[in-house]
């Protein structure tokens, strides 16, 4: 596990931190509390997401937005 972590880019590493204080966020409040362009906090949670550390819910109440959150110990 820390080997992964250890491949990351710092964009990536800076969205798992983020995720990690805020628990759940949303797209927009990655982007304004990282100052990361959108492309990179999404090419970031795609790559998180692949490594199995962040789950993406759908919201349902306007499923075009999506919540995102670090997964608990597995």
């Amino acid at each position: 596990m820390e080997q992964q972590l250890k491949t990351l880019t710092p964009s990536t590493r800076l969205v798992l931190i983020t995720l990690k204080q805020f628990k759940v966020a949303r797209l927009c409040q990655l982007i304004e509390s990282t100052g990361l362009s959108k492309r990179s906090v999404l090419y970031s949670v795609k790559k998180l997401s692949a490594m199995g550390l962040i789950e993406i819910n759908i919201c349902l109440s306007d499923t075009r937005q999506r919540f995102y959150c670090v997964k608990i110990n597995e």
